[in-house]
């Protein structure tokens, strides 16, 4: 008679368990996934179609200006120092900014004060010690890689400093394979992709510290972030449509007075 009654006395603790946590189970890894899918989606547009991404138009921007740098070093080279300057100064605040939140998150882990419960009432899904602990250390490890994508972004770009100012590098006068424009291009390409990707996670990890608060203000997040990214991340073809018309007008518009100055 007491083992049924233990039995039963379990399944009940297993059943209010599942009700505290279905809703972290569910709408987290939702949430998690489709992120993961929307990023996935956004690469292979930049693979495929660049020009109807941002990050692909900024992208051949950069391989331009770069180059352009290159050739004109001896004119250029304080505007060159200056861009990556700013540059690196701003993945430098973003890479702080991931350390000390780091530091906070990892000060309130090992805290002694049980931060869980004033919010007890207020928490939607599970808020017990197991599961506080498991937010908080998912919330420390995205800020962790965050910092450490903006930490790779400086050193690339650093290089990138050092190596746009040799002196006669665009046409390469040693005849050197590995230290060429196109080189310098690419570290200098991989240095801004970090520091996007760098970004990307700080984006997710703000949006994961709203899971202390219940995992349905992550999944409403996660929402509202990614229709804002789809409009920053794309260039709709309309609009493409219309600057390639109004550049357009000016050709047409200047191989007319041509013409008649030729008549």
């Amino acid at each position: 008679m007491m083992n049924e009654i233990d039995e039963v006395g379990k399944k009940k603790d297993s059943k209010m368990e599942w009700k505290k946590w279905y809703l972290d189970v569910i709408l987290v890894p939702l949430a998690l996934v489709m992120m993961l899918c929307y990023h996935i989606y956004l690469s292979f547009m930049v693979r495929t179609q660049p020009f109807s991404t941002v990050l692909g138009i900024n992208s051949r921007g950069r391989r331009l200006w770069i180059s352009a740098m290159i050739k004109e070093n001896q004119k250029m080279n304080i505007l060159t120092v200056q861009t990556l300057r700013n540059i690196v100064m701003g993945a430098t605040l973003m890479a702080t900014t991931c350390i000390l939140l780091c530091a906070g998150l990892a000060a309130v882990i090992s805290s002694t004060y049980s931060i869980k419960k004033p919010l007890n009432d207020a928490v939607y899904g599970a808020h017990g010690d197991i599961a506080i602990a498991i937010k908080y250390l998912t919330i420390l490890t995205i800020f962790i890689f965050s910092f450490f994508s903006h930490s790779l972004s400086i050193r690339l770009l650093n290089q990138v400093a050092m190596l746009v100012n040799i002196p006669n590098l665009y046409p390469n006068p040693s005849g050197d394979l590995y230290l060429t424009p196109e080189y310098v291009s690419d570290l200098f390409d991989k240095g801004f992709f970090l520091s996007t990707v760098g970004n990307r996670l700080f984006y997710a990890g703000f949006s994961l510290m709203l899971w202390i608060f219940g995992p349905i203000l992550v999944f409403l997040s996660v929402l509202v972030m990614m229709l804002a990214l789809y409009h920053v991340d794309f260039v709709s073809l309309g609009s493409n449509k219309e600057k390639q018309r109004i550049v357009d007008c000016p050709r047409a518009s200047d191989s007319l007075n041509g013409g008649g100055d030729d008549a």
